[in-house]
């Protein structure tokens, strides 16, 4: 049933904006701009509410992954073993890679964040910012990468 394309398409693209909601939201951006005062998104200056929000949004997005580069390497091992060649149709766009990239970047740096968020570890100020800035230019990087395929109807997979 999941296999279905577009229903892919439509979780990844609810998980990416739900995602992004909430961590923009987890920077006080909402509640200083009055957006939290109008009625019905008063949520998104609840720190702790946006929180849970983009660890579980971030928590089905890399089972929606994990998931999309399974069924994709399996689909790529099935035709290159029946044709004995590879598959020069099922190549990765540049674009592709810019967001594969940039999820790989998102995820490492998240978990550094996970990491620093619990008692016993210490990092200096300068990794925490660093960090931070890391999480911040990855997501950047993914939205503009992931508006200009939707702008211009790109796909994953050439």
């Amino acid at each position: 049933m999941f296999y279905h394309f577009k229903s892919r398409r439509t979780a990844y693209g609810l998980i990416l904006f739900f995602i992004a909601l909430s961590g923009f939201a987890q920077m006080p951006i909402f509640k200083r701009y009055y957006i939290a005062d109008i009625p019905g998104l008063g949520w998104l200056a609840q720190f702790y509410v946006t929180h849970v929000i983009h660890y579980g949004m971030a928590a089905l997005l890399l089972g929606l992954g994990m998931y999309v580069a399974v069924d994709y390497f399996l689909a790529h091992r099935s035709s290159s073993s029946k044709s004995g060649t590879i598959n020069r149709a099922s190549r990765l766009t540049l674009s592709a890679q810019v967001k594969i990239i940039s999820l790989a970047g998102l995820i490492l740096t998240g978990c550094f964040m996970v990491i620093k968020n619990l008692s016993e570890v210490y990092y200096p100020h300068g990794v925490i910012i660093g960090l931070d800035l890391l999480h911040l230019l990855f997501g950047m990087v993914l939205l503009g990468a992931t508006a200009y395929t939707w702008i211009r109807r790109r796909t994953w997979i050439r």
